[in-house]
Parts: structure tokens; sequence; C-alpha cells
């Protein structure tokens, strides 16, 4: 009990509780300008946390990741072009009560059920994460290399149609983080005589070049082959009943809003999923129970409540993984777990042995987030929105100036810059090509947990072939890890059987025809 009332006390310090505010009102700012989301900007204020405390700086980024969920709902609703990804069903409701002129509604019931899913999340989080991690403190060496095995292999889904590819990208990700000095006989590692990579490649540079700086040079290219236009909002209307959510239609919505919330900690639970699965899904049902479903697509407050409610309660639920297992949940998770090992502490079950009285603290920073993004939500939402206004032309040349000073200062480094700028590129044609650089990064991550967790087999096992086979929970993942790759090699197999039949059919019509 004294390690909760001091963490929980470490949470209301005046220091925390100015980064946690600070870091959700940056979040809900960038998530409104399209093409930034929640990754993105963790990715690029990481160096900013070198020099916090540990609290304060995980408090900071959860802050900012919660506030971009929601901010991308502004761009959705007001220009039909989601902020975040997950977002994109917002838009369906959102930008439609936009076109009615009742825009402000819609922002305030995303920002209602997003709070309202966010802290529910949040409470399961705290819930059941600890008893999770004391039953993962079991888990051998042989497990984790499993464990992260069939991660990777779900994960590898995530950002493309392909998933080959997807298992390409995470092996490519896997080979990049095992560069610099092997553990055991601390001999260099693919380095090529490059003294610079003896230490490996810093998660930093190679994060903000994919994510950052690779959407910008998308964005780029897209405001150049539309010759630089933008569109403007629309004005909110002017009506009491057009601006504000009465009683009675936000508890219409809470059957909804409930579901959507609970799908959401069942998808965020599951690593690799992520929130725009969580958002469609809770939308299709919500569409499927509702007794007015004619309304869908058209302006329903339902619609709104059902995408925000599961996207952002994504956001606590991802980090059971993390916490529990030491596996990211999604792209945020994975970024949080870069912070976390920046400043000396290791994601998994004994995070809360090692860590108890900062787990807590998190805790708290967590619930004081969810109260911080009702209140800046309330406050500035009509001054969030002209966010949505900023000029294309100087947006692109701050985000850049921002890429190049986050990477250079890691390490104080260039060379680091021009990692970022490589990987930037990377990013770029792995988008263009359809490689998953979500699963890239995550098993760039993972690299080195996964290569220690198979040495410590190999040593206690003495070299075993056979050493998987002593383990029933390691041999079930494997097991179901071999099945997924089985069936995706299976599935892309008789896809392409099934495109070459159509090329066929297509051809044999075209010449009868």
């Amino acid at each position: 009990m004294d390690m909760i009332f001091a963490g929980l006390l470490d949470s209301i310090s005046p220091a925390s509780l100015m980064f946690v505010f600070i870091g959700v009102a940056l979040g809900v700012l960038i998530g409104a300008i399209p093409g930034i989301n929640g990754p993105m900007a963790i990715a690029l204020f990481i160096p900013v946390t070198y020099y916090m405390t540990p609290l304060t700086a995980i408090g900071f980024l959860v802050g900012l990741n919660k506030g971009a969920f929601f901010g991308g709902a502004v761009s959705a609703v007001l220009l039909r072009t989601p902020g975040t990804p997950e977002a994109a069903a917002t838009a369906w409701d959102g930008y439609p009560l936009t076109q009615q002129g009742k825009g402000e509604k819609a922002l305030r019931m995303a920002l209602y059920s997003s709070v309202a899913g966010d802290f529910i999340s949040t409470v399961v989080l705290i819930v059941i994460a600890a008893p999770l991690a004391a039953v993962a403190l079991f888990m051998g060496p042989s497990e984790i290399f499993a464990l992260i095995s069939l991660a990777l292999t779900v994960i590898a889904g995530i950002g493309t149609t392909s998933i080959c590819r997807g298992l390409m990208a995470a092996s490519l990700g896997i080979l990049v983080g095992l560069i610099g000095t092997e553990p055991v006989t601390a001999l260099p590692r693919l380095t090529f005589d490059i003294y610079q990579l003896g230490g490996g490649l810093s998660l930093i540079p190679v994060a903000i070049g994919l994510l950052a700086f690779s959407e910008i040079l998308l964005q780029v290219e897209k405001f150049m082959a539309k010759g630089g236009g933008q569109q403007a909002a629309h004005i909110f209307s002017k009506k009491l009943e057009d601006r504000f959510i009465t009683i009675k239609e936000f508890f219409k919505s809470t059957k909804t809003l409930l579901r959507g919330s609970f799908i959401g900690i069942g998808v965020g639970a599951m690593p690799g999923l992520g929130a725009p699965v969580a958002s469609f899904m809770s939308y299709d049902q919500a569409m499927k129970r509702s007794k007015k479903k004619e309304e869908f697509g058209k302006g329903s407050l339902e619609g709104i409540a059902a995408s925000e409610s599961a996207n952002s309660s994504v956001v606590a639920s991802s980090l059971i993984p993390l916490f529990v297992l030491g596996i990211p949940g999604n792209l945020a998770a994975a970024m949080l777990m870069g912070a976390f090992m920046i400043h000396g502490m290791q994601p998994g079950p004994l995070l809360f042995k090692e860590n108890a009285q900062l787990m807590y603290g998190i805790y708290g920073s967590l619930l004081l987030a969810s109260f911080f993004l009702l209140v800046i939500g309330r406050l500035g939402l009509r001054y969030f929105c002209k966010a949505v206004d900023i000029p294309s032309r100087v947006l692109y040349p701050i985000v850049i100036f921002t890429c190049i000073m986050g990477a250079y200062l890691g390490r104080s480094s260039m060379f680091d810059v021009g990692i970022m700028l490589a990987f930037g590129f990377i990013g770029y044609y792995m988008r263009k090509f359809d490689y998953s650089y979500v699963a890239f990064l995550i098993g760039f991550i993972l690299a080195p947990e996964w290569e220690r967790a198979l040495q410590q087999v190999v040593i206690i096992s003495e070299y075993d072939t056979f050493m998987f086979f002593q383990r029933p929970v390691a041999m079930i993942l494997m097991a179901l890890t071999l099945f997924m790759i089985g069936r995706t090699f299976w599935c892309s197999i008789n896809a392409g059987k099934k495109k070459r039949l159509e090329e066929v059919v297509t051809n044999e019509q075209a010449k009868n025809g």
C-alpha cells in the first residue's frame, strides 16, 4: 500500500501534472493535423524526454498519445480527412454532421466518447496488469522466444495487404536490429567497419525516419500533385441544439459507447491488431444492432460514439501486453517501449517488481491524462480546430526541421541524422510497394530481446535440438507460429491461382466479345 500511495503522490507532483497536461494539449493539436499521428508525435518528442525523470517522461508521452487519438477526430469531422487512421470511421458520420452545421456537436460526442472509452480501458489496465505480470514471471526464455516469434507473425499483417510482405519486413527489421556488437562473443556484427555502428542503430533516428519523415515525403508528393490546394473548414452553427449534446442524446448512445470500449480493450490487448481494427469493428457492430440503421453514414451520433470509444480504449489496453510480457501491442506502445528502455527500464513482468512505485505513478498519470483530455477538449475545442487551417507550405518545413533536430539531439551526431534520412526514404518506398513499415519497426525493437531469449535457450539446453519439445507452452506457441506462417503461404498461393484464373476468364471474354 505504501508503494501505491507513493506512486500516486508522485503522479500529482507539479512537474508530472504540467507535463501530462502539455502532452495531452500537444497531442490534440498534432492529431488534428492530417498526416501526423500519435506514434509519429511520440517518435518526434522522445528526444525531449531525455532530460525528464522517468515518470514525467512516460506521463508526457502517454498524454501525447491520448490527445492525438482524439485530435484525429477533429480533421475527420471537419474535413473528412482523418488526422489518424483510426479516425476514418468517425468521418463517416462526423463530416455529414459538419455539412449540416453541427460540426461542434459531432466533436463533442467524439470527445465524450474518447474520454469514456479511454477511462474504462485505463481502469481495466490497472486492475489486470499486475496479476497477469505475476503469472508471466513463470515464463522462461523458451516461452519468451516463442511468444515474440508469434507476436511478430501476428504483427506482420499490419499496414500491408500481403502478410508475406509483412513477414519479410519483420525479418528485415530483426536483421537491422542485430547490427552492432554480438552480446555473447562481444564481436562486431554487420558493422562494415563503420565505428558508429558498433553500438547498433539508435531507435530514435530509425523511428523518426520510418514514421515521420517518410510520411512527410508522401504528404509533399500528394500536395504537389494537387497543385497546393487545401480544403477550408466548415463554419459552426450558432444554434444551441446544433452545438451541444443533450443528456438524452448521450444516454441513447451509452450501450454503443460501452460496447465500443470493451471491443477496443479486447483488440488492444491482442498484439498487432491496432486501433483501426477496433474502430471499424465497433462501428460495424453498432450499425448492426441499431434500431436506426438508415442514419449511419448520414450523421449518426451513435456511429461517432462507436468509433471514438473503441479507438481511444486501445490506448491503455495496448499497454497490457507491453507491461505484462514486454511486447508492444501496437506502434505507439512500441515507441513507449523505446522510451522505457532509454530511461533504463525493461518493460515486462519484472517491471512491477523492480519499479512498483513508478508503475503506480504511471497509472496515476494515465488517469490524469483522461481528465485533462476532457478539460482541454471542453475549453479549447474550437481553438484546436484551427490547426487544420495551417498551410501545408508552412507545416511541412516545420515538421522536417523537427525530424532533423530530433534525430540529432539523441546522441548529438550527424551520423544519426543521416540514418534518419536513409530510413525516411526506406519507409517511403516501403509504403509505396506495400511493405509493412510497422512490422519492420516492431521487429527492429524486439530483435535484441528475441536474440537474447534464443541464446539463453541454446545455452541452457546445451545445444539440444529438441529443446522446445521440453516446454509445453513454448511448443504450443511455436506450433501456432508455424501454423500462421503456413496458412499465410497457402492463402497467398490460392490468391495467386484465383487471380490468374480471373485473368484467363477476362481474356476469354475479351476475345469472344
